[in-house]
């Protein structure tokens, strides 16, 4: 069974908003058993939104449309749809009674363009909107279906998992099975050397299949199946998951879709080990990084933010002969970075203390390039360990690629300290 979305609305050819509707519907298709083969976003134009469905049509079994069904001439989805179906609107009563409800309750006039939001198709089943007005639309033909959804997902998801959902479930699906899917989640490790680990697995591939999928110093393997039964699944993907286990393992970090900082936070909260934290390129993104996790005021110590070499100086007790002076290393050198962790490590009385000192761009720093930063982990009655890193990418990037590098050390210091006390 084969699907393709269809996203409504001018604005997100603008770029004006994200369409997060596809990646909920993919998700949540995928799980049913669909698969989805195409995504496309139309503006609101009727010929061009009439074509989108035909095209649509002639390759998927299912179509799923969200927005352009409010109250406005440019909301078309429905006006489009019935057009290529060949099949009249008209005012669906129970709808229209919900929007009557809505401006009397709030003692508003109702304009009459809101009518339109009661609009259904001729032959459907009008789906309830429990969190707007527009009501949906559920439609079969010639052994297609489709679906017509609000644009806002606050609207959008409780009508796709209340009424959606149940219909998909009566009308489309009759023995097609479910699909299971595991996340591995990865760090330490970009995507290309993965891969290359990875490449006779995904070459071979047939089922279990194997994704993998990247952003900002952390990669995701998804690997799933069709199956009867959770249990069934699981079996089949056991295989494949210990195989990648055993060529990855120090780079593993979980087996679900977690960032690696809910990850740390919850390692430290049961061993009981806090952390502390000197930035100086990465102005604070660490430290936000770490504490947007909740519960990780039992972890972290605190932190400080140096960016000038007066602050070092004064703040971390870094010696200004390492920062300024003839053959002085500079405040971008692996000796600062060691000073910054040590010296954040004592002042938080913290059992570790990370470190990032570098240069984000966009120009050279001290003489030395963009890309070239220093983080260092400092772990109480412990050598510290430094580690010289080579980046690319413009500012931001940099900056976060920093912060998850520092992060993926720590997280290898608390497995190894969890894998010590499992011994003990």
């Amino acid at each position: 069974m084969k699907a393709e979305i269809i996203a409504v609305g001018t604005e997100l050819l603008l770029g004006q908003i994200v369409n997060s509707n596809a990646k909920y519907l993919s998700q949540e298709l995928a799980s049913l058993g669909i698969d989805v083969y195409f995504q496309s976003v139309v503006g609101d134009n009727m010929g061009r939104l009439c074509e989108a469905i035909q095209i649509a049509s002639g390759r998927a079994d299912v179509v799923i449309f969200t927005g352009g069904i409010g109250p406005t001439q440019d909301d078309l989805t429905k006006d489009a749809l019935a057009a290529v179906l060949k099949r009249p609107l008209h005012i669906d009563r129970m709808a229209m009674d919900h929007v009557d409800r809505f401006f009397k309750d709030r003692g508003v006039p109702m304009t009459e363009n809101n009518r339109r939001q009661a609009l259904v198709i001729d032959g459907s089943t009008p789906l309830p909107n429990e969190t707007g007005l527009a009501v949906g639309n559920a439609i079969s033909e010639d052994g297609h279906f489709y679906i017509v959804l609000p644009g806002p997902p606050k609207e959008m998801k409780p009508m796709f998992e209340l009424q959606a959902k149940p219909w998909i479930l009566q009308h489309v699906l009759t023995d097609e099975m479910p699909i299971y899917s595991k996340m591995l989640k990865f760090a330490g490790i970009g995507e290309s050397l993965l891969e290359t680990k990875l490449l006779d697995l995904i070459e071979a591939q047939s089922d279990p299949t194997i994704a993998p999928y990247a952003k900002e110093s952390e990669v995701t393997i998804r690997i799933s199946t069709k199956a009867n039964s959770e249990l069934e699944a699981m079996s089949k993907l056991e295989g494949t998951e210990q195989e990648i286990r055993s060529r990855l393992a120090e780079h593993l970090y979980a087996t679900e879709d977690v960032p690696i900082e809910k990850v740390i936070v919850d390692m430290m909260t049961e061993q009981g080990t806090t952390v502390s934290v000197a930035e100086s390129c990465t102005g604070g993104l660490l430290m936000e990084t770490i504490t947007t996790i909740p519960g990780s005021a039992t972890v972290f110590s605190g932190g400080i933010v140096t960016y000038s070499n007066a602050m070092k100086e004064k703040l971390l007790n870094v010696p200004h002969k390492l920062l300024e002076g003839e053959g002085a290393p500079g405040a971008v050198s692996e000796e600062t970075a060691i000073v910054m962790a040590e010296q954040v490590r004592m002042i938080g009385d913290a059992d570790y203390g990370l470190s990032i000192t570098g240069v984000a761009g966009p120009a050279y720093s001290e003489r030395k390039p963009v890309g070239l930063v220093y983080v260092a982990l400092a772990i109480r009655d412990q050598e510290t360990e430094v580690y010289e890193l080579h980046l690319k990418g413009n500012r931001d990037t940099i900056r976060v690629r920093s912060a998850k590098t520092i992060l993926y050390y720590l997280w290898r210091k608390l497995k190894q300290r969890e894998s010590l006390g499992s011994q003990a």
